[in-house]
This record gives structure tokens, C-alpha cells and sequence, in this order.
């Protein structure tokens, strides 16, 4: 008798118990397709809705007539929904070279963000034992002809050299541009080639600003001035589980300024607080003997008293730094990318060198259409 009791009393705890701390969401889904199937994922971490990446839970339904669709059994609280439309049938999301979504979305709360997701605009608070309901409308995120955004964007660095307090820095238009493969975001452009959602190789090119012009400082007269350029190269970049990202390029001058190039290696790590995503970079640099030479060294016919010929030499440098970006509406977003760059003995043991960090930033506000 005290087993069957037991037993009952367990079977109590699954079927009541159990079904207490859950809730049910009734979705209606409109612009669905004609047929195939639809994916619900829901989200209760902000990183990974941020990334649309390890959903709390996901129910995959045929595409219905009446298009609405009943979830059960959810943990209550505060949820974000995202709905897409697996048209291959793959059981993924399906993004372009840069992670945006290619398949037709929809997110609760009827957000559609223009950069990476909010989970405190999509979110909504799910009771629990109760049955909940939302509408919802699938659209493509990139529409037919990619996402433009304009405004306007200054990047900056520190000088480390010898008797100089000056920053440079430039004002730019800031230019957006996020297509199927094409990623245009200030002075950085990348175009990718070959790849998934996660592992890509890609073409990039980034504006430079110039190091330094020699009224800047009297160790530095007599050197001429260091001119902006152009550097392109190639990269690979894998965006990994927990919005853990890696970022390889190598990018050569092709303006001929200085002949020569750079490779970095950059990891980071994304966050989400509210409507900020944010996240903090390490990286390694490596410069050829002609771009550390350009911006640190003193070449013979330059020496003088009190400024001795120095050959930097090829050489690596070390950053770390903090990017972030904060939606302000579903249109306008301000983002912030600052760094600072580690020069070791190489460099700082020039002559014309005084701090062994630089420090550089890129920020910009723009509209989004």
C-alpha cells in the first residue's frame, strides 16, 4: 500500500506539479509562406538572442492554413520569440556571409532590429499556467536590395612620439552597407568569397590614417609628412558558438605609401545588456619591416644629432579593446570600437618614440533605413 500511494503521489508531482511551472504561447503568423516548414525559437539569455544562436527551446511546424500555431509547455518569464521559415528545409537559419539572416523572420513584439538583436525590445513576459498570445509577421531582413545607413563618424589614434601631445584625427562620412555578401561599415569594407554562416574567407579593405606629419613635433621634422592610405587583403572569420568570434587578415598598402602590409589576428566576445551589444577584443599584430619603419623607424639620410638612424624591422605588437553598439530606435544606432595597441621594445627603443601604447577609436552615428 505505502509503494502505491508513492507511486501515485509521483505521478501527482509530473502531471501537476510539472505542467505548474509551464505556460503555453499561441502564435499567429502572418506573410507565412505558401508551404514548407516554420521554426519557433524561443529565447530567454540575451547573448544568445543577440546571435540567434542555443534557443531555450524550438518547435518546428508545418506551415497551416489558419497560420496559427500553438506551443506548449514553455518556461514562464521573460521570453523573446523568433519565428523564421526553413525554406530548404535544412533544420538552420540560414544567413548570409556576415550572419544576417536570408530566410524570411519574424520577432516578437513586432521588432525589426537593423543591427544586431535587442532582447529588451523583443521580449515580453510569459505567465506562468497560463495561455498566452502573439501575432507576428514574417519579412526579409535585407529586403530586395541590402540595408543602407548614413551618417556621420570620426576616427582617431594617440601619438607616441617624442614632444608630441597631438591626436589625429579625421572626420568621415559614416557610410553603412549590409548585403549577401558585402559588409560596408565606415572605413572598413569586406566581401566574402567563400563560406557558412560560421567559417568564412573574405576580401577586405580599410581606410588608414596616417601616423603622424612631421610639425606634429621637433623630433620629427625633416621626416615628412605620413599620408593616409588604402589597405586591402584577405581574411577568414569564424563567428563561434556564445558569440565567440575570430578574426584573421592579412591587408598589404596598395596605395604604395609605404610597400608594406599587416596581419592581425583578433578574438572577441559578444554581450548583451539591455540595448547595448557590446563585447572586448585581444588581438596580435604583425607589421612588415616597411610599414613599422614608415610610422616608427629613422632612416639613415634623416639622422641628425639627437635623432640616430634606426631600422625597426618587422615586428608584433599586441591590443586589446572594447566595441559596442546601442541602439537608440529600431533606426538610429551610435557605434564605438576603442583600442589600445601595445608597441613593445622595438618600437619604443626608436628614437622618435616616447610611449610604447597607442591609442585609437572609430565612432559613428547612423541612420539605417
Amino acid at each position: 500500500m505505502k509503494k502505491l500511494i508513492a507511486g501515485l503521489c509521483f505521478i501527482y508531482t509530473l502531471c501537476f506539479v510539472g505542467t505548474a511551472s509551464s505556460a503555453d504561447l499561441q502564435v499567429r503568423v502572418s506573410n507565412p509562406p505558401s508551404d514548407g516548414t516554420l521554426v519557433f525559437q524561443i529565447y530567454d539569455n540575451p547573448d544568445a538572442f543577440g546571435d540567434f544562436r542555443s534557443p531555450r527551446k524550438e518547435f518546428r511546424m508545418p506551415v497551416n492554413p489558419e497560420g496559427v500555431y500553438r506551443l506548449d509547455s514553455v518556461a514562464p518569464g521573460a521570453i523573446a520569440l523568433l519565428v523564421y521559415a526553413d525554406q530548404n528545409n535544412n533544420q538552420a537559419l540560414d544567413r548570409t556571409f556576415i550572419g544576417i539572416p536570408k530566410e524570411p523572420i519574424a520577432l516578437s513584439n513586432g521588432y525589426r532590429p537593423k543591427g544586431p538583436p535587442s532582447f529588451q525590445r523583443a521580449s515580453f513576459y510569459l505567465a506562468e499556467g497560463e495561455v498566452s498570445s502573439i501575432d507576428v509577421e514574417l519579412y526579409q531582413v535585407l529586403g530586395e536590395s541590402g540595408q543602407w545607413g548614413v551618417g556621420l563618424g570620426v576616427i582617431a589614434r594617440s601619438s607616441p612620439y617624442v614632444g608630441s601631445d597631438a591626436t589625429v584625427a579625421q572626420v568621415i562620412p559614416a557610410i553603412t552597407y549590409f548585403g549577401e555578401r558585402l559588409q560596408w561599415v565606415g572605413p572598413s569594407l569586406r566581401y566574402g568569397l567563400w563560406g557558412s554562416d560560421t567559417l568564412r574567407v573574405a576580401v577586405n579593405a580599410t581606410y588608414r590614417i596616417g601616423a603622424y606629419e612631421e610639425d606634429d613635433s621637433p623630433i620629427l621634422v625633416g621626416l615628412g609628412d605620413r599620408d593616409n592610405t588604402l589597405m586591402a587583403g584577405v581574411g577568414l572569420v569564424y563567428d563561434g558558438p556564445n558569440q565567440v568570434d575570430v578574426d584573421f587578415r592579412y591587408q598589404h598598402d596598395v596605395l604604395d605609401r609605404f610597400g608594406g602590409g599587416t596581419a592581425a589576428l583578433r578574438v572577441s566576445k559578444g554581450f548583451q545588456n539591455g540595448n547595448i551589444s557590446w563585447g572586448p577584443s585581444l588581438g596580435v599584430n604583425w607589421m612588415s619591416s616597411d610599414l613599422a619603419n614608415y610610422d616608427f623607424g629613422v632612416p639613415q639620410w634623416a639622422a641628425i644629432v639627437g635623432r640616430p638612424a634606426y631600422d625597426v624591422g618587422s615586428t608584433v605588437t599586441l591590443e586589446g579593446g572594447i566595441g559596442g553598439m546601442l541602439e537608440i530606435t529600431e533606426h538610429w544606432r551610435l557605434v564605438i570600437d576603442i583600442n589600445a595597441e601595445y608597441l613593445g621594445d622595438d618600437i619604443a627603443d626608436s628614437p622618435i618614440v616616447d610611449d610604447d601604447y597607442v591609442l585609437k577609436g572609430f565612432a559613428a552615428i547612423t541612420y539605417t533605413f
